[in-house]
């Protein structure tokens, strides 16, 4: 059951109501199990086997936050550390077992191959649960911020599991934290109407990107990836042009449905995107893109290790931002591919960290009058043009496979068929809405925040366009395709 589906309309249809139950007094321990429960179901429905990995894993860390906390208050230091290291160790150790043991065991029987070694061992029969690489990033930063002080540990287990289990964001995130979250949890929720109408909003405008644009780009990108031997490079380079847009719309789409329906039920969810193709370079690019995830790298991470190479200066800040970036490349799946599109973000760091550049966050005004905008656009192409070379190692099934596409959009020739047609020429055309549409947007959260547009201050204009959006969503949705996401 995903999002976007009638299945999930009906499912959050009964969710809301029995949420904000008029009949008798409602209070956060109501709310709270009411939400576990849906959010159990939920994940349930994506795959059942895994429930008890989800209920396991937050009953154990919800018993280590408590033993921890008891332990700092006693004032025992080494025992409390050795605590949050062992929580670490279990939360990593939980993503390696099921995301990258199936890899590392054949990636050491390729390896013996290769030197004489001939090994048959097979792999293990071991299941991906949904999320894992979100619902543990979540249980891992609960230690580290209540062995940093910043959090006290939540004496309620229902409380706690709701949190984990959240249902909109379990499956593809955003990774909100426990200090900004948990807070919510301990309030009553009543409807508030501007927040409800902003997250419809959000979710209207979610379900465009993902069903019109990005389920519509990939038919075109399948294609070429499909048929990169014989296909001309310039199919090749729009493919490849085109990938980051569509991933950044389903991405982005599934981000603005999750935060929206956490709008309805009163919560305000973590932000994961912030227009990132508007980026003027890597890092700021990185700043922008998946927030939730760089920033949850960053804090615990980055900074950690950042500090222990600040003997060595800004070639300090390069290993660590190198280590940054391929752990990050590595948290989307177990293939070398993943590891190398890490290593190449990495390496376009370097310049920017040697040349002082790396900490500047300059932002865009909103006056484009005042703004240098060909300077600027220049530096947007460039880095979205980086970005998209990036992605061609991020899409490809290896690491011979991203070589040979490039070598085909290089070497192909202009001459061959053409995999746009009529309505992919439509569908790019709503790329490029969308791109223009982020610039003119850039301050809001999201598109359908239209406080920017004085026109739309009518209610009559706004319910029109939303009503125009619905028509786009209903005549040109592409076929299905899951979430991107989703694998990871």
């Amino acid at each position: 059951m995903v999002v976007n589906s009638y299945s999930f309309l009906l499912f959050f249809v009964v969710v809301f109501i029995v949420y904000y139950l008029p009949f008798f007094k409602k209070t956060p321990m109501f709310q709270n199990t009411w939400l576990l429960l849906v959010s159990y179901v939920f994940y349930g429905m994506a795959d059942w086997r895994m429930i008890p990995l989800l209920l396991g894993t937050t009953i154990v860390f919800w018993l280590i936050g408590l033993w921890l906390h008891r332990q700092m208050e006693e004032r025992h230091t080494k025992a409390a550390s050795r605590i949050t290291t062992f929580s670490v160790v279990l939360g990593v150790g939980i993503l390696l077992y099921f995301k990258y043991l199936n890899f590392f065991v054949e990636s050491l029987a390729e390896l013996l191959n290769a030197i004489g070694l001939q090994v048959s061992w097979s792999t293990l029969n071991i299941i991906l649960p949904i999320g894992v690489s979100f619902f543990t990033f979540k249980l891992i930063s609960y230690i580290i911020e209540i062995h940093r002080e910043h959090i006290q540990p939540c004496r309620d287990l229902t409380e706690f599991a709701a949190y984990i289990a959240f249902f909109p964001t379990i499956l593809s995130g955003p990774i909100d934290r426990p200090d900004k979250f948990l807070p919510q949890m301990k309030q009553v929720h009543t409807l508030d109407y501007s927040l409800a109408a902003d997250g419809c909003r959000q979710i209207l405008w979610g379900m465009f990107t993902k069903m019109c644009i990005a389920d519509n780009l990939a038919i075109i990108t399948n294609q070429a990836w499909n048929g990169y031997d014989h296909l001309p490079s310039t199919m090749l380079l729009i493919a490849a042009l085109l990938y980051p847009i569509q991933l950044y719309a389903d991405f982005d789409g599934y981000s603005n449905m999750a935060i929206g329906v956490g709008k309805i039920l009163g919560y305000r969810v973590n932000r994961n995107f912030n227009h990132p193709f508007l980026a003027r370079n890597m890092a700021e690019y990185w700043r922008r893109w998946h927030m939730s995830l760089t920033g949850w790298i960053t804090d615990y991470v980055f900074m950690p290790l950042n500090i222990a190479f600040r003997n060595i200066g800004n070639w300090g800040i390069v290993m660590a931002a190198l280590i940054n970036l391929i752990l990050i490349g590595l948290w989307h799946g177990a293939n070398w591919t993943y590891g190398v599109f890490g290593l190449y973000h990495g390496l376009l760091f370097i310049p920017l960290i040697l040349s002082g550049s790396f900490g500047k966050n300059k932002k865009l005004k909103a006056n484009s009058h005042d703004l240098p905008f060909l300077k600027d656009f220049g530096k947007m192409l460039g880095t979205f043009c980086l970005v998209a070379v990036g992605h061609i190692i991020f899409r490809a099934g290896n690491i011979a496979e991203a070589m040979a596409f490039i070598q085909a959009m290089i070497t192909n020739g202009l001459e061959g068929g053409s995999i746009i047609d009529s309505y992919g020429k439509l569908y790019i055309g709503f790329a490029l809405i969308l791109l223009m549409i982020e610039w003119i947007q850039r301050k809001e959260e999201h598109a359908l925040q239209l406080q920017t547009f004085k026109l739309f201050h009518s209610r009559v204009l706004r319910y029109a366009l939303y009503l125009f959006i619905i028509l786009l969503i209903l005549t040109f949705t592409g076929k299905s395709q899951a979430f991107i996401y989703f694998q990871f």
